[in-house]
């Protein structure tokens, strides 16, 4: 874990303190059975979120390696069938928009096991996925998606155009932005690979969404910057790429789907959404506003709100249990002081988590069969972006009078 003291965009010296909430666990250091039950051994690292004066980037005070992070990584995109939609979805569109075929070339950043490229490659479009776990490069070669097993940046880059892998015409990124600790490298590796007449797809998570939201779960270490319009356009510009179109989506609590080219490139043109979407974003206070002290203050009543809830089912001998190991899910549990005597376990769809338990709470996580039998009164939805997926999967659950609860923005019960 590394602190730099400086904005790792813009070099500025000027950082104001946005949120801070505590120590935590990596998210996504799932612990085994047989670790020390005593938890003494296990790491915890703030978890502090700061604002740049200069360029306003939000950004952690303190970063953990990409290797400690993604080394052995347990999250596995096609375990979603809601995503699996949005990246078929997607790849329909931009073959049809940008005109792709046989001749062309996508790359994605990040592509996890395929989920998104198998499309292309299914539609007869060449593409390489770049994706730094070794573990989930191995399902995405099982599906069929050749994959580079490496942490981008210059160096990928200049490599992969020493290959002739270079000039793409669509390079992806989804998702993956918000993970970057080189932030500078690892544009100017996308400016590398991207041909003159070349678009740039980026999906990131909506810092006025999270900010709006109360969406604090979705802080945590692997999530090193948090992008508004305003600073994803401010960091692209450093490397010559102009922002063209931007689409508002719903996935991971609300998200924005930027495309971009090269600054020199007349075509395309700027679309009307995204002077709009700038003109909202300054208007509530994204470069520096009060927005961000509201924010903690509802954040502090999520938090207050969450555990009244458990404290309240555990007087009344009411049971809840988990669904779901995201990440965001150990933030908020983390943060929250959720413990096994509050909630005795989740599950996960997810084999790779199964048998596992969660960092810093240590509730174990289950097969989804494992809810029929423990016929809890009380689902907790820990994805809670994909609450509508999640309820009609279980919908079962009020064959006993079960209820789901969806954490986030706002701490609902359901039925």
């Amino acid at each position: 874990m590394r602190g730099t003291g400086y904005c790792r965009l813009c070099g500025c010296e000027q950082l104001d303190s946005v949120l801070d909430l505590g120590l935590s666990p990596l998210s996504n250091a799932f612990l085994r059975a047989t670790d020390d039950a005593s938890g003494a051994g296990e790491q915890r690292y703030p978890l502090q979120v700061w604002m740049c004066r200069c360029c306003h980037l939000v950004q952690l005070a303190q970063v953990a390696t990409p290797e400690a992070l993604f080394g052995d990584y347990p999250y596995f995109s096609s375990m979603s069938d809601s995503w699996l939609r949005h990246a078929a979805g997607f790849a329909r569109e931009a073959i049809e928009r940008f005109e792709l075929g046989a001749g062309s070339r996508v790359i994605e950043i990040a592509s996890n096991d395929g989920y998104l490229l198998r499309n292309f490659i299914a539609a007869g479009v060449p593409a390489l996925g770049i994706e730094p776990a070794a573990n989930v490069a191995a399902a995405a070669w099982e599906a069929g998606v050749p994959t580079r097993v490496a942490f981008f940046g210059r160096s990928v880059a200049r490599g992969l155009c020493r290959e002739g892998l270079g000039e793409a015409d669509l390079i992806v990124a989804n998702n993956v932005l918000a993970h970057v600790p080189e932030l500078n490298d690892f544009i100017a590796g996308l400016v590398l690979l991207l041909a003159p007449s070349g678009v740039l797809s980026i999906e990131v998570p909506h810092l006025l969404r999270l900010l709006e939201g109360a969406q604090y779960d979705t802080i945590y270490h692997e999530h090193v910057s948090y992008f508004s319009l305003l600073t994803a356009e401010r960091a692209l510009a450093r490397h010559g790429l102009r922002l063209f179109d931007v689409e508002e989506l719903p996935t991971h609590g609300g998200s924005l789907r930027l495309l971009a080219c090269r600054a020199a490139a007349l075509l395309p043109v700027e679309r009307p959404s995204v002077a709009a979407l700038r003109q909202r974003e300054r208007a509530a206070g994204l470069d520096g506003g009060p927005i961000y002290a509201g924010f903690v203050a509802r954040v502090v009543a999520a938090r207050r709100r969450t555990r009244a809830f458990f404290e309240a089912a555990r007087r009344g001998g009411r049971r809840v249990v988990g669904y779901g190991a995201p990440a965001k899910g150990n933030t908020l549990l983390n943060y929250c002081g959720i413990r096994p005597d509050m909630m005795a376990f989740t599950v996960d769809r997810s084999p790779h988590k199964q048998g596992l338990l969660l960092p810093g709470t240590r509730i174990p996580i289950r097969d989804p069969a494992a809810i029929a039998a423990a016929r809890p009164d009380f689902l907790l939805i820990l994805p809670w972006n994909l609450a509508d997926e999640i309820t009609a999967q279980m919908a079962g659950i009020a064959a006993w009078g079960g209820r789901f609860v969806v954490p986030v923005p706002r701490l609902r019960v359901l039925g």
